[in-house]
């Protein structure tokens, strides 16, 4: 894993580099005409895979839907939980099928999995319908890792390189005119004791507050209407250098006359009264918050490694309705932690009920070598485990319903995103605290946000129609 001395940012010489390489596929009659992107796991690499998609187009490749057509087919992986893992290399190991019938079709692994220690090579060795390979430090190297593939140079396809990089000015492909991602620090120094990212994402680093808000009034002048700022702890922000901190970026990003700023992930324990006073009086930093808590149980934090306890989430919970009385609060809840007893889990239950979560993602604990936990005795048995995330959940969607229930005859705020897929006749889009949401309007209204009156439910997702304007 990188030192804090390793942290660099690349320099301009190695990106002109990469651009000619990119340049030089581009006029090759050999080089994959289409591509087919796989992306696994969180918004990060969401956004990392509209940065390949960006890069393989420069290359002169189209994107192709069926995989069984693509001349390259890119899995960007996600290793955080074990099945998302065994996901990723069952559909890895299906394309050998695909290649023995065409054997000219190019196959990498990218993302998380291939920064774990030893993955590239045991890639390398056990599956050699796979041509190349690099972690999420080096998707700049993509045009790199693409040529030694085409010219068979296997061994310089699969080397292990940074995990400790900052790479600006990349092709972005965006999936929307407006909405964008953008990522405004790298990696995590929290090393919760469950989590392989501080691993495979290397030490925090922040960008540049100026960069940040410079490309985002790039995106606001094309038309951007909202924002998702990303980073593993964006809490952290400007920890790592000394400078501004993530309030600051927040609020000079509300300068560039952006309508909506998201964020994720945010660590209760670095959840300032600074950035909650600036959430409340930002106007364009939305009522929503994802707040993982894990647990409700102190002896589960502390074996965890959270560094924060039940009450002072509780507390932290307190501060932000009053600052923002409509804020919509989202979390992650982990059951069956090593040596989990009933009463523990009881405690996260409990922990539910006491804050409202408009949702949660609900997860059973999942083992991840090199980290803290991996080495924990008290397993939990499958049953029980089984048992307690079936509750969890049913407690959560029953706390969802009320929450939704509690939202109708409201008004709200609605970016019209497309069209409903369950009925073509409405729009759909997120309100201000994230919520789902159909609604009734023009088609020209996609794009745009929409006041709305909420007039019903479902079990996840509320139904509105179009009004003049929101009550003040």
């Amino acid at each position: 894993m990188a030192t804090r001395d390793a942290v660099r940012p690349i320099a301009r010489e190695e990106i002109l580099r990469q651009q000619a390489i990119a340049r030089e596929i581009r006029e090759r009659p050999d080089r994959p005409l289409t591509y087919h992107l796989v992306t696994y796991g969180c918004q990060m690499n969401a956004h990392d895979s509209q940065t390949l998609a960006g890069m393989l187009e420069e290359m002169g490749m189209a994107p192709e839907a069926d995989r069984e057509k693509a001349g390259l087919i890119l899995f960007n992986t996600c290793c955080i939980r074990d099945n998302a893992e065994r996901r990723a290399m069952g559909n890895i190991v299906f394309t050998r099928k695909i290649k023995r019938v065409r054997p000219e079709l190019l196959v990498g692994v990218c993302g998380c999995m291939a920064q774990q220690e030893g993955f590239q090579e045991r890639l390398s060795r056990r599956y050699p319908h796979v041509d190349f390979s690099f972690g999420p430090g080096e998707i700049y190297q993509l045009p790199q890792r693409l040529l030694d593939a085409m010219e068979g140079r296997r061994e310089q396809a699969f080397r292990r390189g940074e995990d400790s990089t900052l790479y600006e000015g990349l092709p972005i492909l965006r999936s929307s005119p407006f909405f964008a991602y953008q990522t405004v620090m790298y990696g995590c120094d929290n090393f919760c004791s469950y989590c392989v990212v501080p691993l495979v994402r290397g030490r925090e680093r922040s960008r540049e507050l100026k960069q940040i808000v410079s490309e985002a009034q790039r995106l606001v002048d094309e038309g951007v209407q909202e924002i998702m700022l990303l980073g593993q702890n964006v809490n952290s922000y400007g920890r790592d250098t000394g400078g501004p901190r993530f309030e600051d970026l927040l609020r000079a990003l509300g300068q560039t006359g952006i309508r909506r700023l998201r964020f994720m992930t945010s660590h209760p324990k670095d959840l300032s009264d600074e950035l909650i006073a600036e959430m409340a009086r930002n106007p364009a930093v939305c009522p929503h918050l994802h707040l993982p808590a894990q647990s409700g149980s102190d002896r589960m934090l502390a074996a965890m490694n959270r560094r924060y306890t039940r009450d002072w989430y509780l507390e932290r919970v307190r501060a932000l309705r009053q600052a923002i009385p409509h804020i919509g609060l989202t979390s992650d809840l982990i059951v069956a932690f090593p040596g989990e007893t009933e009463e523990d889990f009881e405690q996260t239950l409990s922990l539910a009920r006491q804050v409202r979560f408009d949702s949660a993602f609900t997860f059973i604990y999942s083992p991840r070598s090199g980290t803290a936990a991996a080495r924990l005795p008290g397993r939990i048995d499958p049953e029980v485990a089984r048992e307690r995330i079936l509750r969890l959940i049913a407690l959560q969607e029953d706390i969802t319903r009320e929450v939704l229930r509690g939202l109708v005859g409201q008004t709200a705020s609605v970016l019209a995103e497309g069209l409903s897929k369950r009925d073509p006749g409405q729009l759909t889009g997120k309100t201000g605290r994230g919520i789902a949401c159909n609604f009734s309007a023009d088609p020209d209204r996609i794009g745009q946000i929409v006041p709305v009156l909420i007039t019903g439910q479902g079990s996840k997702t509320l139904k509105a129609r179009q009004i003049e304007k929101e009550n003040p």
